[in-house]
């Protein structure tokens, strides 16, 4: 008899449709589309709620404000992490200030920020807040890992600067910023929908979460929330999927 073998895809999806039957089945035990809606409610409302007024605005809204906050996080914590690996001063200085931004709660940082900023900024900057330091530690860790005689060799050949970059710097950061990146984006979208959720913006998809807890519309809440997943999956894997074209092409 012929053994059946299951592939680990397989096992990830069969464990996703065992956690969905009993969403299913804990749904219509209730009884209650307030307490809790059911799969098959969400799927309906996902075929219906992206044809009503507003829908692509909100998507629009929340999307260009929290990859704002990621990109520029990503491009100020490259650069910082650079000037830390190659001046001590700069990481002694920098590093309170990278433990504070990761000690304090997300839910603090919001509301501190409303004192300053309006709304419709709140998510660019919730975001980018989060995801600095993750993005400066991991291209730091990389950096100070760049072994001493690695670079006295390239001063023995009379490296330029430009190939040190290129063949010595780039190459030895690459793990580094692909993993602190696969994390800061989750965060990113976490952390700026939560902004969104408690600033309120207009056109956005926070706005639409809090309206759907206001009115008890618990079907548009989960139906909101699979948007955001599916939107913070496209993009993480789209951004390191150019990250990594990035690196192939350095390597030709």
């Amino acid at each position: 008899m012929k053994k059946i073998v299951i592939t680990e895809n397989q096992k990830k999806l069969l464990a996703a449709l065992t956690l969905l039957a009993l969403w299913q089945a804990a749904a219509m035990l209730l009884g209650n589309r307030i307490l809790l809606a059911s799969p098959i409610d969400v799927v309906r409302r996902l075929f219906t709620i992206w044809k009503e007024e507003g829908f692509a605005a909100s998507l629009g809204t929340s999307f260009l404000h929290i990859a704002s906050g990621f990109l520029l996080a990503f491009l100020l914590g490259t650069v910082l992490a650079f000037l830390a690996g190659r001046v001590h001063t700069v990481e002694i200085f920098l590093a309170p200030l990278m433990l504070t931004i990761k000690s304090v709660p997300v839910a603090s940082f919001i509301i501190i920020a409303l004192v300053w900023l309006s709304s419709a900024k709140l998510a660019t900057f919730i975001s980018f807040l989060m995801v600095l330091p993750v993005i400066y530690n991991n291209v730091l860790a990389g950096v100070k890992g760049i072994g001493r005689k690695m670079l006295e060799v390239a001063e023995v050949f009379r490296m330029s600067s430009g190939k040190r970059f290129r063949y010595i710097w780039i190459p030895q950061i690459k793990p580094y910023l692909l993993s602190g990146c696969s994390t800061a984006l989750g965060m990113a979208w976490k952390s700026g929908i939560a902004a969104e959720v408690i600033g309120i913006p207009r056109n956005s998809i926070g706005e639409n979460l809090y309206l759907a807890k206001a009115y008890f519309n618990t079907t548009d809440l989960f139906a909101w929330t699979v948007i955001i997943v599916l939107i913070s999956l496209l993009f993480e894997k789209a951004f390191l999927a150019l990250l990594k074209y990035l690196f192939t092409l350095n390597e030709r």
